[in-house]
């Protein structure tokens, strides 16, 4: 069933239809048109210079002369082909600089001509097994539904921490979106994400997870259980604006529900009692500077050690579905198959 909704991810979009775009930087359509032209205006003046050169080698049936005027005829009509016969070569050297140098630039004229249309049919067939292939290999990848602040600040922290970027796939209704996420690297489909043939477009049965930041919660309820319908594997993270409907969008097939609203207070509020504290946390959940918040494995050397022997600074100990925190008494020793919530120093990274 589907619920109306005036959210931006739950719009049909206009001109840009439910594709795939992948990303491509190519030379814009004006610089491209002008350099056709300059090509085509240079072929132009030499055919020009070359008849008027030898003017005196070709017979005008006008008046017998050829001046500057009709050599500039001469080389239009003869470079279109149309070649009407008013004014012709007729001595040895005229003819062997029409065999040599003007038919040459004939061809040449009509490849730039032509060239538009072979450029078109060429980049049709480019895209289309760009495509193909793009189709073929994706696997495991992160599907981000919706790329405004929230969703392009959840990629950012995800390639922060080692993502690809040919591993992510956006999900918009907005064609401008979807090109400024073409231009950072992203492929995108344009589209509404609350309709199954669209996430099905971003190879959504083969996701490994879903990042569902749209502007309205009604329209995340709805895109979650569509994703959570295609893939029953994935691991669906959601953004809700108020706290009320995040055990809705448990219920639909989230793994983890963010509070924007809720979260957002919360670090104002201990930003006022200690702009310090508030400081540190948003270092922590800003990945790739200063202190990092990550998840990992328990290493071999680990297994057996208190949770303060090891070498990373732990918060919390992941036993099975248990949250341990790091002073609980059953979160030590450690366990091979345990994963520790830890604060470490971001890697350094070099322009």
């Amino acid at each position: 069933m589907k619920l109306p909704s005036h959210d931006a991810a739950a719009r049909t979009p206009g001109d840009g239809g439910h594709r795939v775009h992948l990303p491509h930087f190519p030379a814009g359509p004006l610089r491209q048109v002008a350099r056709r032209l300059s090509l085509a205006l240079l072929v132009l003046v030499l055919t020009v210079a070359i008849v008027y050169i030898d003017r005196a080698g070709y017979h005008d049936n006008a008046d017998e002369q050829v001046d500057f005027l009709d050599s500039v005829y001469y080389s239009t009509v003869t470079l279109s082909t149309t070649g009407y016969g008013d004014i012709v070569p007729y001595s040895d050297s005229a003819r062997l600089s029409n065999i040599l140098l003007v038919t040459p630039l004939r061809v040449l004229f009509l490849i730039i001509l032509v060239g538009t249309t072979l450029e078109v049919l060429a980049e049709r067939t480019r895209e289309q097994y760009r495509l193909n292939r793009w189709r073929s290999a994706l696997r495991d990848h992160t599907v981000v539904v919706g790329f405004g602040t929230k969703g392009r600040s959840a990629v950012e922290t995800l390639c922060a921490t080692g993502l690809p970027k040919n591993r992510v796939v956006v999900v918009d209704p907005n064609h401008k979106v979807i090109e400024a996420a073409n231009a950072e690297g992203f492929a995108g489909v344009v589209g509404d994400a609350t309709r199954s043939d669209v996430l099905l477009r971003a190879e959504a049965q083969r996701a490994r997870q879903f990042v569902i930041a749209t502007q309205r919660d009604d329209t995340a309820v709805l895109v979650t259980l569509t994703a959570r319908q295609l893939n029953r594997g994935a691991n669906i993270v959601a953004a809700v604006r108020e706290e009320e409907n995040a055990p809705l969008l448990r219920q639909s097939g989230a793994d983890a529900v963010i509070t924007s609203a809720s979260a957002a207070g919360r670090l104002l509020g201990m930003s006022v009692q200690s702009p310090t504290a508030g400081a540190v946390i948003e270092d922590l959940i800003q990945q790739g500077t200063g202190l990092d918040l990550v998840e990992r494995t328990v290493v071999k050397a680990e297994v057996g050690k208190s949770v303060r022997d090891t070498e990373d600074l732990v918060v919390s100990v992941l036993r099975g579905h248990r949250l341990l925190a790091y002073d609980d008494p059953d979160a030590s020793p450690l366990r091979a198959a345990d994963r520790l919530i830890t604060i470490v120093r971001a890697p350094m990274v070099q322009e």
